[in-house]
């Protein structure tokens, strides 16, 4: 992913994890258990968190000009998408066998990292 590519997505993904925390502070509360507010929190957690990893991978990519760090951008989305996005909707419709299918985004954000790691190591 170029770096334009990056901060762009990332900027999105910040903006849009702020709009769900704040839904899920004032409007969910009133409709969904203290259960399900947790797991919407940990989904809103990783977006943020992750979000700011590609903001990170922006500015490693322009400083140490490795491709990977761009595709390990590409994997933290993938992530994202999977792990926040699965439990989004778990919360809001109900639907319990997406449960099974948030654990390959957090396999995404471990082989994003590791990827980093790497880009890091063979960089330096």
């Amino acid at each position: 992913m170029p770096i334009r590519a990056l901060v762009v997505t990332a900027a999105v993904l910040l903006m849009i994890g702020v709009a769900a925390g704040a839904f899920g502070a004032h409007g969910l509360k009133r409709i969904v258990d203290t259960d399900m507010l947790a797991i919407w929190h940990t989904a809103v957690l990783y977006q943020l968190v992750h979000g700011l990893g590609m903001l990170l991978l922006a500015l490693l990519a322009a400083q140490i000009g490795a491709p990977l760090l761009g595709a390990a951008g590409a994997v933290m989305l993938a992530g994202v998408l999977i792990f926040s996005g699965s439990l989004y909707v778990l919360v809001l419709t109900g639907t319990k066998w997406l449960g099974a299918i948030t654990p390959i985004g957090g396999m995404a954000f471990i082989v994003a990292w590791a990827m980093v790691a790497w880009a890091a190591w063979r960089a330096a």
